[in-house]
């Protein structure tokens, strides 16, 4: 059986709209495209069309994607989320240990579907946010690298996501 993804309503939304877009405008488009393409003569040695069933096969292939994640998710309802203890749809404020404070790091815990560490959004399942949930203000969390060494995060604090 497919393992059940928890995300957030705000993340679920998202998910449903990428998938609706993908659907109703990016279909048409690509459809345009092989249209156009086929008038162009000997589909044999034809550029264009060779790249939009390429682009079509692309489209189809998140589309597939996006509606087995959604099949799979499982809506976070926000009566499940301590406002104290690290789980997805929270924030956190952590410090590794011997570094000083100002050099500490926020996140926000998210499903793996809303992972995005450039933005500050780090899955559930990474390293980082697997040795965070279920953590509090204070608590210590060892984080096993993937080189084996292992590196220590204080908790400084926890809010829920904005």
């Amino acid at each position: 059986m497919a393992k059940e993804i928890v995300v957030t309503k705000e993340d679920y939304a998202k998910l449903e709209a990428d998938l609706d877009q993908l659907r109703t405008v990016r279909r048409k488009e690509v459809a345009d495209k092989l249209k156009t393409a086929r008038g162009y003569g000997d589909l044999s040695e034809n550029a264009e069309y060779d790249a939009a069933k390429e682009e079509q096969a692309m489209v189809e292939a998140k589309i597939a994607e996006l509606e087995a994640t959604i099949k799979r998710a499982r809506i976070l309802d926000d009566s499940e989320l301590s406002h104290d203890t690290v789980s997805i749809g929270m924030h956190v404020r952590i410090l590794a240990e011997g570094d000083p404070e100002d050099a500490a790091e926020e996140y926000d815990i998210t499903g793996s579907t809303s992972a995005d560490i450039a933005a500050g959004r780090i899955s559930d399942e990474s390293p980082v946010g697997a040795a965070l949930i279920g953590k509090k203000a204070g608590d210590v969390a060892e984080v096993i690298l993937p080189n084996g060494n292992a590196i220590a995060y204080q908790v400084l604090a926890v809010s829920r996501s904005k």
